[in-house]
Formats: structure tokens, sequence, C-alpha cells
């Protein structure tokens, strides 16, 4: 998919890849769960324009000020789940980033499948009270590449008791 190709092309490029220059000289792509359409969802958005911020732990010392931008809820596999969608007080100052919202999430494809910590999908505020979530687009924390990040621990809030195999799958180094 273009989503595929695209997070390739970073990933196989020095100047914006999370690697470790060793890692990269044997990069060869990311393993991808195969598209489906089915994990392209139309949830409904319960806004929290009220949210306290708080301190969500990271994979270092570093905490990360967030609050529930609103909560999100869909049918998938035949099933009503909902989700917390996060935003980030340093992204809503940061040029670019003013409307980015976070998406971690868990499911039962951690620690098998993909990576044992959940993952993440990106977001932008949509104009109405609905947005589409393609799970097609979870990626793996930049720490699972490179500790030199950090990265957010994802709530358990947002765990999933079903497989999501969508998006990018573990990683295994070169």
């Amino acid at each position: 998919t273009a989503y595929q190709i695209e997070q390739n092309n970073i990933f196989k490029d020095a100047s914006k890849s999370p690697l470790k220059a060793k890692d990269l000289k044997n990069f060869k792509g990311l393993d991808f769960f195969s598209f489906d359409s089915s994990y392209v969802v139309m949830t409904s958005l319960e806004l929290k324009p009220n949210a306290k911020w708080f301190n969500m732990k990271t994979t270092t010392s570093r905490l990360s000020r967030e609050r529930i931008y609103a909560t999100a809820t869909f049918e998938l596999k035949g099933q009503q789940f909902s989700l917390n969608i996060y935003q980030g007080e340093e992204n809503m100052q940061t040029e670019g980033f003013e409307d980015y919202l976070f998406l971690p999430f868990l499911d039962d494809t951690n620690g098998e499948e993909s990576y044992g910590g959940g993952r993440y999908i990106d977001l932008r505020i949509p104009e109405s009270n609905t947005i589409i979530i393609d799970f097609n687009e979870a990626y793996n924390p930049y720490c699972v590449y490179n500790e030199k990040f950090s990265c957010p621990i994802v709530p358990r809030v947002n765990y999933l008791p079903l497989e999501i195999k969508a998006g990018v799958k573990a990683y295994v180094k070169p």
C-alpha cells in the first residue's frame, strides 16, 4: 500500500530512519500484515473537552504530558469496542502537529506477531464527531528500533481483546 511504501522509505532514509546505523545497512523493509479493509473502521467520538492533563509514562524517565481528547467507539469483527485517543501538550505547541492525535493500543498479537508493548496510530483532529481508524497503519514505537527514543507506554485501558492482524508486525533485526 502507499502507507507501507512511505514507511519503508522513511526507514531506508538515513536522515529520517529510527534505525541504528548498523541495522540500517542490512534493512530490507518492514514486515506488514496483509492489508485488510475490515480493519478500517468508522468510529463515533465522545469528546472530552474537560479532560485533565496527566503524565503518561514512557520507556525512559521522561513523562509525556497528555490528555484524553476523545473516546472512540466502533465495531470490529462483530464486537463493540472503545479506545481512548490522546492529545499531547507538546505537540499542540509544535508547528505542523497542532491537530495531532495519538492512538496507542494493545491487542492479542502483542508479543507474538507484533511488538509486545503495543502499537500506535497517528490521527488528526476531525471536523466532526467521527473519525476513521485504519489499523493497517498501526506502527511500532520507535524505541523498538533504537533505545535512544522515549516512547509512551500504552495505557492498559486501550487493550483490545482480539488479534489485530493489520499494520506493522514485530521487528526482527536484520
